[in-house]
């Protein structure tokens, strides 16, 4: 089990390195496509903190997924949604 828990730590910390090169994907197309966004991977690794009793706050783990305060990451990488990317997203969570 130990072996387990090591490689899947090295698995996400993979995913986290793999979106950290790939800013110009978008929040919104990651939740168009996956229905899931950096934003979503930060509260669950909140929720997986407290589920081990530890304490870590949704900044802190925006920061730990970002790399960086996300105010900051916004600032630099996130574009403004279109028109498509928002109707394409109301038409995902419609269905």
């Amino acid at each position: 089990m130990e072996k387990q828990t090591e490689i899947e730590a090295a698995v996400f910390r993979r995913l986290l390195e793999h979106l950290d090169n790939h800013k110009e994907v978008q929040n919104i197309d990651l939740m168009i496509l996956a229905d899931f966004c950096r934003n979503c991977l930060a509260k669950w690794y909140v929720a997986a903190a407290e589920a081990e009793g530890e304490n870590i706050d949704y900044e802190q783990a925006r920061q730990i997924i970002y790399g960086m305060p996300y105010s900051e990451w916004k600032d630099k990488y996130q574009l403004p949604a279109s028109a498509e990317q928002m109707a394409a997203l109301e038409a995902r969570q419609k269905g």
